[in-house]
């Protein structure tokens, strides 16, 4: 039974605030990016990454333009330790790449951290202690100054033992927690650290306020951040971060709001992993903000190939709808849906667009290595006459006459509903062939010969029904002129309504496609098509469709 009177908000608004941020509309340039993967989301897993697979994840997180990437917590885990060294000892770090490694503010820990990322071309010392309510009242029982000591005293350790061991380190700090932390005791605590390490604007140091658990909706956040941003010590060589959970399913709209509010970096990781509900997810912030125009400084070009390594190391699927990576996210099912997404393609086609404007779909799927025919058009029951048409066109080159993709549609949808599946674009193409293309039974043309005059006349070698007849017509085009012969050979009348022809490939040996419609006497109308290299040929295959389907019919 649920019942509602056991909550109550666990957060703390800052006491009053600027509202600087709300006045802003989008991110306007790229954080600071740290990838937590191989850290917060490792742990998350329910099996562990091996040293293997952290190696070629690490690998993809430098490719991708991660120049911040914490690579675990060396003093708490073998695996971990082991993976540092290796990347310390086999010279596996870029330079411009910066590692981070965590630690509790804890004697001991602290300095086995210093010992295992001892040589470091670049590391960050994460160190961090819990602040909330919740955690000084019930999980380590100390009042607020015992409680800011612990990370003075972290501080002092940090200092010492980096002026001690060989390498070049940074410092962050980190009030976990720091949502279910009274905002003033949190800045006291985070000045408190800062008069301890004095950065310098040369030598900044990051002061990273997490959204260790979700609490608050994202504004409440933003204003937390912006209070203490206005009021960190040293603010000039302040590096503010932020470090969202997703407890309450809004960890991309609480960062960004924090980096409208003031924020500079940002810790997260890919497709949301981590604990509990995952981290904020690296992916769709940084897609936010490219469709936004602004360059996010990682490079997601590759999309599947990032995918398959993610689930193939994590163990974890991507969902079909999760942004941006998702085999659905593009995807338009709708009829209404598709036949605007295909008339703005078309607008963008003759226009020579460079900006993006396509309807329903925000982001050009090629940027991310997606495919129109086989992400954004997708096929069944709910599909329309623009989106299967569209298929046809794109993937296979087959621009039908209007009221004939509209007949094609119904076909198409028709045989998605009795399967009850969607269909790929290579059964729409064999829907296509089987309904229209070059059906030559009963009815077949085997030659045809043309005189010019004020009419054209046809001399036409045909099989009707397996006989061989030769016919001769005239008519007002060569087309006109073989459907007359034909109307005389079968001894039945008809009329040819529509008719369209085009390249299909381009060069002097490229086939043509023909469309013919006719409309018989009792005001039925039937469809064909035909291919050939030569545009005539096509054209009497696309009649001689049309007719036997409707002898077909009329069976």
């Amino acid at each position: 039974m649920m019942d509602a009177s056991k909550y109550a908000p666990g957060y703390y608004p800052p006491k009053e605030n600027e509202y600087r941020w709300v006045k802003k509309d989008h991110v306007e340039q790229a954080p600071i990016w740290c990838s937590v993967d191989l850290r917060d989301g490792n742990q998350a897993l329910v099996v562990p990454m091996d040293l293997e697979e952290k190696l070629e994840f690490y690998k993809m997180l430098v490719a991708i333009g991660f120049k911040e990437i914490e690579v675990g917590f060396p003093a708490a885990s073998e695996t971990e330790y082991e993976f540092l060294r290796t990347l310390i000892d086999n010279d596996m770090i870029p330079e411009d790449v910066t590692i981070q490694v965590l630690t509790q503010c804890r004697d001991h820990i602290i300095r086995k951290t210093f010992e295992a990322v001892k040589g470091a071309p670049r590391a960050i010392i994460h160190f961090y202690n819990s602040t909330s309510v919740a955690q000084r009242e019930q999980v380590f029982k100390k009042s607020k100054e015992e409680i800011k000591q612990i990370a003075i005293e972290g501080a002092k350790l940090v200092k010492k033992l980096s002026q001690e061991y060989e390498g070049n380190f940074l410092f962050e700090y980190s009030p976990e927690s720091f949502t279910g932390t009274e905002p003033d005791y949190a800045l006291e605590v985070c000045n408190a650290v800062l008069d301890v390490m004095q950065p310098t604007p040369d030598k900044p140091m990051i002061i990273n306020l997490p959204v260790t658990v979700e609490m608050s909706m994202p504004h409440i956040y933003a204003n937390q951040i912006e209070y203490c941003s206005d009021r960190l010590n040293y603010r000039d060589s302040v590096i503010l971060s932020t470090h969202p959970h997703n407890d309450r399913g809004t960890g991309v709209a609480d960062t960004e709001l924090a980096l409208l509010a003031g924020a500079q970096r940002v810790e997260c990781c890919l497709f949301g992993n981590g604990e509990r509900t995952g981290n904020v997810d690296a992916i769709t912030l940084a897609m936010n903000m490219y469709t936004h125009g602004v360059d996010p400084k990682l490079d997601f070009s590759n999309m599947p190939e990032i995918v398959e390594i993610y689930e193939r190391v994590c163990r974890m699927p991507v969902s079909d709808r999760q942004p941006y990576a998702g085999n659905l996210v593009f995807a338009a099912f709708s009829g209404s849906h598709q036949d605007a997404i295909a008339k703005g393609m078309h607008y963008r086609e003759d226009n020579e667009l460079h900006q993006w404007s396509v309807p329903y779909i925000p982001l050009d799927p090629h940027d991310i290595s997606r495919t129109y025919d086989a992400d954004v058009i997708r096929i069944n029951s709910q599909s329309g006459k623009g989106g299967i048409g569209y298929i046809l066109e794109t993937a296979y080159g087959y621009t039908l006459p209007a009221k004939m993709r509209e007949h094609f549609g119904y076909t198409v949808k028709s045989v998605s509903d009795h399967a009850h599946k969607e269909l790929a674009p290579e059964e729409v193409l064999e829907i296509f062939e089987k309904t229209y293309l070059n059906k030559d039974i009963p009815v077949y043309v085997r030659e045809a010969h043309f005189q010019q005059g004020q009419l054209t006349t046809a001399h036409v070698t045909a099989l009707i029904g397996g006989k061989k007849m030769e016919l001769t017509a005239r008519g007002n085009g060569r087309l006109d002129a073989v459907c007359n012969a034909l109307k005389e050979g079968l001894g039945i009348e008809f009329r040819l309504q529509t008719y369209q022809e085009h390249a299909l490939e381009q060069g002097s040996h490229s086939r043509a496609a023909g469309y013919v419609g006719i409309e018989w006497e009792d005001g039925t109308f039937t469809w064909g098509a035909g291919t050939d290299t030569d545009i005539i040929r096509a054209s009497i295959k696309a009649l001689v469709s049309a007719i036997n389907n409707g002898l077909k019919e009329e069976e």
